[in-house]
């Protein structure tokens, strides 16, 4: 599914940890730089707009030295974001809200996800364990559902390595912990 301004903007993505949402995500960020320097991109095709900038939030850190815990700086980086983003970016998003607690870190994902999608309106793709999120798709324009695909069987998970239009079944946190 091609992203455009209108139908396909705000793709929220879900899978397990470990299925490679977020290599997916680096990878699109890697393809849109390659191409827009003119350099080879590993696709049989690609047609993409310029954008702007690239604007990533992927990984859990802190700055202790500047008195940083993981969840400032996960806002802070979030919020400039927010500030910054135009239409013609681009936006990776990685677990947002996931440093705090599920009601408060939901509502922030939710929160997130609501202004960029109608006041910024820049492409973005938002990978979640927040499985309500994938409700924005059924209420906002330009919301679209990918999950990272799993062949479960017999109680074991085998990740493919795939990304297709829909939602994940479930965050196999059991399953993966167990790997």
């Amino acid at each position: 599914v091609a992203m455009d301004l209108r139908e396909n903007r705000f793709f929220i993505l879900t899978g397990p940890n470990m299925a490679g949402k977020s290599t997916y995500m680096r990878q699109v960020a890697l393809i849109i730089l390659l191409a827009q320097m003119g350099s080879f991109v590993p696709a049989d095709s690609c047609v993409l707009d310029c954008v702007d900038r690239i604007f990533t939030r992927i990984g859990a850190m802190d700055d202790i030295f500047l008195g940083q815990s993981t969840f400032m700086l996960e806002m802070t980086e979030t919020a400039e974001i927010l500030r910054s983003a135009t239409e013609r970016s681009f936006i990776l998003l990685d677990e947002v809200g996931r440093g705090t607690g599920t009601v408060d870190g939901m509502s922030i994902a939710y929160a997130v996800s609501e202004y960029i999608n109608t006041f910024i309106r820049a492409k973005t793709i938002f990978a979640t364990h927040y499985h309500e999120l994938t409700q924005l798709a059924e209420r906002m324009e330009g919301v679209k559902n990918f999950q990272t695909c799993v062949l479960e069987r017999e109680g074991q998970i085998t990740f493919l390595h795939r990304v297709e239009p829909g939602v994940a079944s479930g965050s196999y946190g059991i399953e993966v912990a167990r790997l």
